[in-house]
């Protein structure tokens, strides 16, 4: 009885302190949905230039889409011209972060964390997509470095998406938020739910300090690398795992190459990519991918150890602090939320057709 409490305040806890900022980042996908022209998306990452990689790495980092997620929408981006080198950056900066897990970063871990997070993914997106730009035989024969202006990059369908009259500002903004709190918080819903409770339960069941007698560095790192290839972790869902490891005594470095390894590789995504794009793109993906992380770890580390700060100690004060009323209320809006689509998804209503789900996003 005295576990079951222990965990019950320990869940209640992870979700009010991420509460308020997961509205924030929800409301941020809400403007990118309401603004940002799909087509224009699309003619960006039409052909195979350095331009094209850095575009797709840049657009990927603030979208709230998860792995699985986004593969639907790479594969849209591919469909549409994209070049392999391009939807491979893509594939990585999105899943790896978004608007939603760089609140809920700032809420459960520190400021170094929130801006080093994103900084890795759009880095190991333009690295990795580069490299398979410039080493993989399917488009070194075509890799430039031109500007995107051709009008002619997307496909057969993009006439009749380019000839669509404007939506009003108040019309984008209603269809933005009506995504957010629909689709986006469906897809989010059990992998955040499956995220609270996981670092809910490594709060109560691990003793403090016990991850501290894995040795830190390089070792600990690959140690992630192992756990986080083969499932499927949003980053969202990372975002308080990563956190109550660090609380335990893992380095943040290896906490860090979780966070980044995770959401960017499961089985899915490493199944799409050999039959989508082959398995020499596939092993530069997954090279750079880890290869990034690692370094990235490493150097956040030295970070921590520069600046002489304890990232347990930290992010066990963020942990023990007193819940305010706006995370209170924040997180019981943020039940009720979770609790509808859980239940919509169990129990699904009949739909007429459209689509539905984040992967939406960029089509």
């Amino acid at each position: 009885m005295h576990i079951a409490s222990l965990f019950l305040d320990a869940l209640l806890r992870v979700a009010a302190e991420s509460a308020p900022y997961l509205f924030l980042g929800i409301a941020a996908a809400a403007l990118l949905r309401a603004f940002i022209p799909e087509q224009q998306v699309y003619r960006l990452l039409g052909k195979s230039s350095f331009r094209s990689v850095f575009l797709a790495s840049a657009i990927g980092v603030p979208l709230p889409l998860c792995s699985c997620s986004v593969i639907p929408g790479a594969m849209a981006l591919r469909e549409s011209g994209a070049s392999p080198a391009a939807t491979t950056s893509f594939l990585i900066s999105t899943p790896e972060t978004g608007v939603d897990s760089i609140g809920i970063t700032y809420a459960l871990m520190d400021p170094i964390m929130t801006i080093v997070r994103p900084v890795a993914a759009f880095v190991s997106a333009l690295v990795t997509g580069s490299a398979v730009g410039l080493f993989s035989a399917s488009t070194s024969a075509t890799w430039t470095e031109e500007p995107l202006v051709d009008d002619d990059c997307c496909s057969t369908n993009c006439d009749t998406d380019t000839n669509l009259p404007p939506k009003q500002w108040g019309t984008s903004l209603v269809d933005g938020f009506r995504y957010a709190f629909g689709p986006l918080i469906e897809d989010l819903a059990p992998w955040l739910t499956t995220g609270f409770i996981l670092a809910a339960l490594l709060a109560v069941m691990v003793p403090d300090g016990m991850l501290a007698n894995v040795p830190s560095g390089w070792i600990s790192s690959l140690l992630m690398i192992l756990i986080a290839t083969p499932v499927y972790v949003c980053a969202a869902a990372a975002t308080p795992i990563a956190a109550a490891l660090i609380v335990k005594g893992l380095d943040p470095g290896a906490a860090l190459v979780f966070l980044l390894v995770g959401p960017a590789t499961n089985i899915t995504t490493i199944l799409v990519v050999s039959r989508f794009m082959g398995n020499k793109v596939l092993t530069i993906y997954l090279g750079g991918v880890t290869v990034s992380a690692l370094l990235f770890g490493a150097a956040v580390n030295a970070i921590y150890s520069g600046l002489s700060v304890d990232a347990s100690a930290v992010m066990a004060t963020t942990e023990n602090a007193e819940v305010t009323l706006v995370q209170s209320v924040s997180m019981l809006a943020l039940a009720v939320l979770l609790g509808y689509h859980l239940w919509h998804r169990v129990w699904p209503k009949p739909q007429a057709g459209g689509e539905t789900g984040a992967s939406s996003l960029l089509r």
